[in-house]
């Protein structure tokens, strides 16, 4: 895995675990990012992370080769074992990785995959590693089958906040397919009152994508409930309506928040 070049930084066939390759991948993140560019990213959140400066296009390119080498030596299961090591690091390239190498492959995972990739939650660091997870991972895998999302209404009751900005995140696929509605509403009710702003992003991001798509349903809602949400998840749930339509849900009177 490096930055440019037609071959890949190492050969599988080299290593025997996915120990030995996971740590493989970590030396050709940390030798092939970019200082310089690892500083500007501080800039998009507000603790403290470990980065390399890796441009996100970058590493997905490096991820993708990676990933059809191991692939092709080792199979699925070895693969998401790698992934399984790069997503217990404490740099955000390396969690970021994990998930490029099983990008899109949602269709060939089942119960046990999802029970992994919701172990992740727990090894979150940021906003970042956390959507890349939440939307390209869990999310399709929900679509792929509703039951999962009995998973969103306990993440929702979770003290850690990632867990219940993760019950949002999780149904943003399926609402773009125009599924899940009651349970996005239900989702909703139950997190209107949380203060934490990681959560409100989410829920808003989430109910501006159910507008997006189903303008029908969610405008109604949000009239509804544009009196005892917080600004911040009502500004951001109104992003894509037409301004006429935005100027009545966001003209609240007496409020504060």
């Amino acid at each position: 895995m490096r930055v440019r070049g037609d071959k890949p930084a190492h050969s599988p066939k080299a290593v025997r675990t996915p120990a030995e390759i996971a740590a493989r991948i970590r030396r050709d993140l940390r030798d092939g990012g970019s200082a310089e560019h690892a500083t500007s990213v501080q800039w998009f959140f507000k603790d403290e992370i470990k980065s390399h400066g890796w441009y996100t296009a970058d590493l997905r390119r490096a991820a993708v080769r990676s990933r059809r080498e191991i692939r092709k030596e080792h199979g699925l299961d070895f693969l998401i074992e790698v992934a399984d090591e790069l997503f217990a690091g404490s740099v955000l390239e390396e969690k970021v990785a994990a998930v490029f190498l099983l990008e899109k492959l949602d269709r060939e995972f089942g119960d046990a995959e999802f029970k992994l990739f919701e172990s992740w939650l727990d090894r979150i660091s940021s906003w970042a590693d956390h959507d890349a997870l939440v939307h390209s991972l869990i999310a399709p895998m929900i679509v792929a089958k509703p039951a999962h999302t009995k998973f969103v209404f306990r993440w929702a009751k979770w003290k850690n906040r990632w867990h219940r900005r993760a019950a949002c995140v999780a149904l943003i696929r399926g609402t773009r397919a125009r599924m899940f509605f009651p349970e996005i509403t239900k989702l909703s009710d139950s997190l209107l009152a949380d203060k934490d702003d990681m959560v409100q992003k989410g829920l808003g991001w989430l109910l501006r994508e159910t507008a997006k798509f189903d303008a029908k349903r969610t405008v109604p809602y949000l009239m509804e409930i544009r009196e005892r949400a917080p600004r911040l998840v009502l500004r951001t749930a109104c992003e894509t309506l037409p301004a006429s339509v935005r100027s009545r849900v966001l003209a609240v009177k007496g409020r504060t928040r």
